[in-house]
């Protein structure tokens, strides 16, 4: 069965599950390593199309959160997506893609599709980012009344990729007509290459007022928990297993223990096999963090 969340204060954990077999058998594997909550992909995330979701299939994933006791599932978009793009074409292509997740989503009943806001590919970052609000604002407007809110990842900043400064994730919340649709995922390894040093206690409480001076924490509903292969500012993303890279265990340990992020689900996407053992691994850290952290 899956971990439940019992110990006071305690953040939901979980990780990114492979939808192989069918979306429904994420919630299964989910299950079998112990998540309190998972990610997903409502279709490949290397393919434009997907057919639609099936009546059947919807059923049998609401059927299968409900039976395995995940508490929380989000979605992520998909990697070839860009919103932010210049080139015309391949942002329509790519905001008729994101609309067709949000609503898969819709249906699925997930709350928060997560995703990297875009790259501006050389027209430059203040170009980049009225692109991606536009985006938004188009995908608002063909999902009218949805339940389901884009999450904003915050990115490391790698190439022309924008939204690894609160600042420009600020600019994307201003531009966007409907920001109460908005939300923020805190990405720990892309903070860190992107700047954020929240490996000592002062760094840490720095990086958290700073996102809440630009966006507001309250807007804050998940986490993707990633060590980094790389240095502080690298603006590289490379994740590493929980305490086995740059970012070190203190900085999950305080992170796992902070009030104002209780009950939120934090997910892995830490490297791993077919068979999950590392998410089993990796998630056994983290509790034990949690179990045993006086930060």
């Amino acid at each position: 069965m899956a971990r439940r969340a019992k110990e006071k204060g305690r953040p939901l954990l979980g990780a990114h599950m492979p939808i192989t077999g069918g979306l429904h058998m994420a919630l299964v594997r989910g299950r079998e390593v112990g998540c309190d909550c998972v990610q997903i992909f409502t279709k490949s995330a290397r393919q434009w199309n997907a057919k639609p979701l099936s009546d059947d299939e919807v059923k049998e994933f609401k059927k299968q959160q409900k039976e395995t006791g995940i508490q929380m599932v989000i979605a992520h978009d998909s990697y070839l997506l860009n919103l932010g793009a210049p080139d015309k074409t391949l942002r329509q292509k790519s905001i008729a893609a994101f609309i067709d997740e949000l609503e898969r989503c819709e249906k699925l009943g997930v709350p928060y599709l997560v995703t990297h806001p875009g790259a501006h590919v050389g027209a430059g970052e203040d170009e980049g980012l009225k692109a991606i609000a536009d985006s938004i604002n188009q995908a608002h407007k063909a999902c009218a009344g949805y339940s389901v809110k884009i999450a904003l990842e915050n990115t490391a900043g790698q190439g022309t990729t924008l939204g690894y400064t609160f600042q420009q994730l600020a600019r994307i919340f201003e531009l966007v007509t409907e920001n109460s649709r908005l939300r923020i995922c805190f990405d720990t390894e892309h903070a860190y290459a992107a700047g954020y040093d929240i490996t000592t206690p002062e760094g840490y409480e720095r990086t958290f007022d700073e996102l809440d001076r630009y966006v507001g924490i309250k807007w804050l509903v998940a986490f993707h928990l990633n060590d980094s292969k790389k240095p502080l500012n690298s603006r590289v993303d490379r994740h590493e297993h929980i305490g086995k890279g740059e970012l070190g265990l203190d900085t999950f340990a305080r992170l796992l223990n902070d009030p104002r992020f209780s009950g939120l689900p934090m997910c892995l996407e830490t490297p791993k096999g077919p068979d999950l053992k590392e998410d089993v691994e990796n998630l056994a850290v983290l509790r034990q963090l949690f179990k045993d952290s006086n930060v």
